[in-house]
């Protein structure tokens, strides 16, 4: 009996070993490989476990989200498992404001609508959401702000008024939160080693800054005043209002500047077979 036993454990360490090795080859070879020659990562979504949302905040993505609503039933399912996992991960604080569920679930989608192309799309650059009810002196700048990302503090922040003024009016091409977390992606990017759709983002937004960076292509930009002004602040507001645009109004953004709309769709690796 005893050596049955002992027959069956060296085959299971056996296995797992073997399965330790075949991961660690496809992420530390494969993958890069693959990566180079088509530029995406092998695989964006598994979870072998999904974390599920209740019935009422189904209903809030429902509500608050066209991007949730033209999913299918198998991709809401995905989208819900990481709704959960961002407000598990993240820590909300109400600064003269009481967080609601609906305030969490609207800031988590935002965040997964933005990242939902990438696989590690937890970000340890930051920890803590918070919210203030309108715009508040920021500790950072010691100025009035509508949101900013803080990395000393590790923090993403929020005048909600004007978070959720950016989420209803679809058509203006201002959204605060795709603005702060395109800043926190970007860091992001930067920063974190070992992650393909951070490698992926870092090599796109190199090849879409040439579009600031060059004189000629920036004041093509600026002729067609398309992007608010507000992007040719720095190579840091140019992405961040890049992706305003991109979400609130895709059709224009790719009919103005069809090159510049396929880089930031790379950059995020968004997939616009998920929205038909």
């Amino acid at each position: 009996m005893s050596e049955t036993i002992f027959v069956i454990l060296t085959l299971i360490i056996a296995t797992m070993v073997f399965l330790c090795i075949i991961i660690g080859f496809v992420r530390f070879f494969v993958e890069p490989a693959y990566v180079l020659i088509v530029n995406k990562p092998l695989y964006i979504h598994w979870y072998p476990i999904p974390k599920k949302i209740k019935p009422s905040q189904k209903l809030l993505l429902e509500r608050e989200f066209s991007f949730y609503r033209k999913l299918s039933d198998k991709r809401k399912a995905y989208f819900e498992h990481r709704v959960k996992s961002f407000i598990s991960n993240y820590q909300f604080h109400g600064k003269g404001i009481e967080v609601t569920e609906e305030m969490m679930i609207i800031t988590a989608g935002t965040y997964v609508m933005l990242t939902f192309g990438m696989r590690f799309y937890l970000t340890p650059l930051f920890r803590d959401i918070i919210i203030y009810p309108n715009q508040y002196e920021s500790a950072l700048t010691g100025q009035s702000h509508k949101g900013e990302f803080n990395p000393r503090m590790k923090a993403v922040v929020f005048s909600w008024d004007d978070f959720l003024l950016g989420h209803k009016t679809t058509n203006d091409n201002v959204n605060l939160g795709l603005h702060e977390f395109g800043h926190v992606l970007h860091f992001h990017s930067k920063k974190v080693n070992g992650d393909p759709s951070a490698s992926i983002f870092y090599d796109e937004f190199n090849e879409i800054v040439k579009y600031y960076d060059d004189a000629a292509l920036s004041l093509e930009l600026v002729q067609k005043g398309y992007f608010r002004e507000y992007a040719y602040e720095n190579q840091f507001e140019f992405l961040a209002v890049l992706l305003e645009h991109f979400f609130e109004s895709p059709q224009i953004f790719k009919t103005e500047h069809p090159e510049l709309y396929e880089g930031v769709k790379k950059m995020i690796n968004f997939k616009e077979e998920y929205l038909n």
